[in-house]
């Protein structure tokens, strides 16, 4: 195989691997979430380490001279200067109130940032990715290639966020400002906003505060869709903070006018 068969087909084992350890746990009785945060509530599962910890165990196996940098287990240092990027899952507050909106996430990166990404949404058999010629979905009713809804401007466009409460009270004013101009602004999918964005669905993802790895793998395959995701001044995106993604570069330049107003 290529570099590139090697990388995907690793990252399809790694994303089945996160499906048998996550939904093992999901929905069940004996699931007792942890706070991670002094402050607030930031939660964390068994489902979320143990699910990390199997996509490590085969990162170990097959690429030994990668890195790692995974959102329950941390960085690990590696050779080739590529770099797996790992939510294992993303929407914790989702999987343990039962809600089937969580998903996984697994991005290759290298210095300039993603190539290769997988949304995976282990409960309703959904998975997207996309990078290295790559952009489709395979789900319940067969393979369908992903592509932005395109053509439509802010007025007519719908927004998704995570949270109402987006972040601070500045960033919540200025995604107030972009959501007064759309037709439809609805909240709470996490990962899977994103992924509904590459396949046609919505129009725009709006979201503060976060992390690599929350966005690495959906950035890879929004791009592979035809999308576009920076941050908010129209910088690369990767590091994660605040997170501008658009289905066309017309539809991203209204909104970030108002981001930035």
């Amino acid at each position: 195989m290529t570099d590139a068969e090697q990388i995907i087909a690793t990252a399809h084992r790694l994303a089945d691997a996160a499906r048998r350890e996550t939904l093992g746990l999901f929905r069940s009785p004996s699931l007792r979430p942890d706070n991670k945060s002094l402050q607030g509530f930031d939660p964390v599962t068994e489902a979320d380490r143990a699910s990390e910890r199997a996509m490590r165990a085969l990162l170990d196996e097959l690429r030994p001279e990668d890195a790692i940098l995974g959102e329950e287990y941390g960085p690990k240092s590696g050779s080739s200067g590529l770099t797996w990027v790992l939510d294992p899952i993303d929407g914790t507050r989702a999987f343990m109130s039962g809600a089937p909106s969580w998903g996984v996430l697994i991005a290759l990166c290298d210095d300039s940032g993603p190539r290769y990404g997988i949304i995976d949404q282990p409960y309703i058999g959904e998975r997207f990715e996309g990078g290295f010629g790559r952009a489709r979905m395979v789900g319940p009713r067969g393979e369908t290639a992903l592509g932005v809804r395109k053509g439509v401007a802010l007025a007519q466009a719908t927004l998704m966020s995570t949270y109402p409460e987006v972040g601070s009270p500045e960033e919540r004013e200025a995604f107030g400002r972009v959501a007064k101009e759309v037709r439809l602004t609805r909240y709470g999918l996490d990962c899977y906003a994103y992924a509904l964005l590459a396949a046609g669905q919505i129009d725009l993802v709006i979201e503060a505060g976060l992390q690599p790895y929350d966005v690495c793998a959906p950035i890879a395959v929004i791009e592979a869709a035809g999308g576009i995701v920076t941050d908010w001044q129209g910088g690369p995106a990767h590091q994660g903070g605040r997170i501008l993604a658009a289905a066309t570069p017309e539809l991203h330049a209204e909104a970030l006018q108002f981001l930035r107003s």
